[in-house]
Parts: structure tokens; sequence; C-alpha cells
């Protein structure tokens, strides 16, 4: 008995971290099922004024709050239409050719294939293929009418108002998880550089080169988050947090791109300098890894602008270390990674607000006074 007591013990750790994994998920979800159940239930109601049975309108509903999530408003409203056309057209070749195996077929593929065409990802794909085996399946109405698809136009518009005016999202949340994906991925492929100057690693440097190639996708998530956001909030009056946060993240966007360039060409320097001389000086190492600092900081300036932040300091210091290299060693090399670093510090200064003449002013303080004849 004691061995079993010590046996279910010890898996009570995990069996609690599964509950809270498990009770966080459900806490993430619960704005979807309230939009989702809210959706169903107008869409419904608005549509029985119209037709006694609207299968249809809560079936779009959900489908145009899945394929809609996350989209700008232009791009939502064309999927909406995209659905209710899509049960259209299945309506009618089912209505010309019959319920048969073949047809069956033929309207999921149409389906799935107008999906596709429509950009929707593997949800919508699915969805469609769905609503699809339901218009084929489900008992049509005596003659020729347009009730599904006014159905599906009334589920989707439902869904549109819902999810876009009446129940959107924070609008500023999908831009701070995107800047967050960016900041971790170009911060890793910073301390990676770092580690790879400092060891003489060229392999090293060489993944960090490929990390920092791939910061791309999580750029271009970044901006369509922030455009997303500005439309949300044109056509809801802003919370006072977007009004307050979402400038600043619009802001550092350019800058992000620019800091994101840079660290690709201090990669690709780390590289050569790491395959040519081995070590490069420890100060410079260190340096770049400041510049990952600096950027951790900046994203946390960004979630909370009132709150303290070190993201300047050390930004400017990673140009400063960076810079006193120069005192040992003026090295081809060694000059153009130093001028890399300043880059990137310029461009992580900029991304916190300052103008461009004030970050430059600001890493031209660290230079050494010429000397006097």
């Amino acid at each position: 008995m004691r061995a079993r007591d010590l046996q279910r013990r010890a898996h009570l750790p995990e069996l609690r971290g599964q509950v809270r994994r498990r009770t966080s998920r459900l806490r993430a979800g619960l704005w979807t099922i309230a939009q989702t159940s809210i959706s169903v239930g107008a869409a419904w109601a608005i549509a029985r004024q119209l037709d006694p049975a609207p299968f249809f309108a809560p079936m779009s509903a959900v489908i145009s709050l899945a394929a809609t999530r996350g989209q700008r408003t232009r791009r939502a409203i064309e999927l909406v239409l995209g659905v209710a056309v899509g049960i259209a057209v299945a309506d009618l070749i089912v209505g010309a050719l019959g319920t048969t195996t073949p047809v069956l077929m033929l309207v999921v593929a149409l389906s799935m294939g107008a999906a596709l065409l429509l950009g929707g990802g593997t949800l919508l794909l699915s969805q469609a293929g769905v609503s699809a085996v339901f218009v084929a399946t489900v008992e049509r109405p005596h003659g020729l009418t347009p009730n599904r698809f006014v159905d599906a136009l009334i589920g989707g518009a439902v869904a549109l108002l819902v999810s876009q005016v009446l129940l959107p999202r924070d609008p500023v949340a999908a831009v701070a998880n995107a800047a967050h994906a960016l900041a971790a991925r170009l911060g890793l492929a910073l301390r990676e550089t770092a580690a790879a100057l400092k060891a003489g690693d060229v392999e090293r440097a060489r993944a960090a080169l490929e990390i920092a190639r791939g910061t791309d996708a999580q750029l271009a998530d970044l901006a369509d988050a922030v455009e997303i956001a500005r439309e949300t909030v044109s056509v809801r009056p802003p919370l006072w947090r977007a009004r307050e946060r979402l400038p600043l993240y619009a802001g550092a966007v350019a800058q992000l791109d620019f800091a994101v360039r840079d660290t690709r060409v201090l990669a690709r320097r780390a590289v050569s300098a790491a395959r040519r001389h081995g070590p490069a000086p420890p100060a410079l190492a260190s340096a770049v890894a400041l510049l990952a600092d600096a950027l951790d900081e900046l994203v946390h300036h960004l979630d909370d602008p009132g709150a303290e932040t070190s993201s300047r300091r050390y930004a400017l210091e990673a140009a400063r270390r960076a810079t006193a290299v120069l005192d040992a060693d003026h090295s081809l090399q060694t000059s153009a990674l130093v001028a890399q670093v300043r880059s990137t510090a310029v461009d992580l200064l900029r991304g916190s607000g300052l103008s461009e003449d004030e970050a430059i002013a600001a890493i031209e303080r660290l230079d050494p006074e010429p000397a006097s004849d």
C-alpha cells in the first residue's frame, strides 16, 4: 500500500500540470465559444423570419467565423460571400443532377476547390466539404428557391457583425503575439551570432544566418496584425489600450524590418569572420548579445508603454562596446562587424520611439572626440 501511495503521489504533479494546461486552453477558447454561440443563435433567429427551417444560416455562421478569424475586413467579406456562393452553386448542381454518389463527390470536390481558390486554410477546406455534403444530402425544398443561399448570406453577415464589430478580440492582442514571435526568433539569431563570434564557430554562425533569414514570416504576420487591428478599431470605438499601444507597434514595424535586415548582414559577416579569423574579440560578441537584450526590452516596452525600459540603454551599451573594439583592432573584418552592430542599435533606438536624427546623435556621442592639434 505504501508503494502504491508513493506511485500515486508521483503522478500528482503531472496530473496537476495537465489540468492547468487544459484549463488554460479552455480560458483561451472562451471568446471563440462566445462568438460562435451568439452568431449561431442570432443567425437562426433572423433567418427564421424568412425560412421556417434555416439550417444553413447557423452552419454558414460557424464556417464564416472560422474562415474570417484574423482576416482583414475586406478579406473577411470576400470569404463570407465565397461561402454563400459555394452553397448556392452546390445547391444548383444537386437540383440539376439529383442526389447520387457521383454528384455528391463532384459537389464536395468543387466546394473544397473553391475554398482553396479563396485562400482558405485547412479548417475552411474541411468545413466547405462538410457544407457540400449537407447541401447534397439534406432534403431540398420543393422547386428552385434561393432560401439556402439567403440563409448562408444571413449566417455570414451575422458572423461578420459579431466578430468584426460587436465582439471583436482585443485588437492589440494579435499584434502583441506577433511582435513576441518576431522578437523571439530575431533575438535567437542575435544570440546565436554572438555565441558563434565568441567561439569562432562557422557552423553556428551559418545556423544563426538561417534563423535570421527565416524571420520573414513573423515580420509579415506582425505587419498584417497591425493592419487588421487598425481596421478593427476603425469600425468599433477603440479600447484605451488600443489607442495607446497600437501606434507604438505601428511605428516599430518599419524599424524591426530594418533590424531584421541588419541582423542578417551581421550574421553573414559573422560567418566570414569565423571562417577567416576564428574567434572575434569578446567585447564584440557581448555587444551582439546586448542587442538581443535590447530587442527583448523593446517588445516589453511596446506591451506596457508606461513601464520603465532598458532598451535604449542596452542598445547604446552594445554600440559602445563594439566601437571600443576598434581601439585595438582596425581590421576591415572587425570594422564591418562594428558598423553592423551600430546600425542595428540605431534600428532598435528608433523602434523605441526616437527619431532617426536622435538615434544617430545618441550613437555618435559614444565616439571619442578627435584629438586637437
